[in-house]
């Protein structure tokens, strides 16, 4: 299970795991759309591609969580 980290890397701007917009590498770090962009859908970290992430369906938030750690380093 993904964990749906809650913002962008790069920037800190809020993803929710139930919108689209997030985009990650196979190691889940998370960047939105202009970030991706600019670092032209490669991970910083890892040097990996970087796809969309998919969304949660807000039915399934009780019982498999966002995470709710930021990452945001800035």
């Amino acid at each position: 299970m993904l964990e749906m980290r809650p913002d962008c890397e790069k920037c800190g701007t809020d993803l929710p795991a139930g919108d689209a917009g997030a985009f990650i590498c196979s190691f889940e770090c998370t960047f939105c759309a202009d970030c991706a962009e600019v670092l032209d859908d490669r991970c910083p970290n890892c040097g990996g591609e970087l796809v969309d992430r998919p969304v949660r369906a807000r039915s399934h938030h009780a019982a498999s969580p966002p995470s709710t750690e930021r990452r945001f380093k800035g």
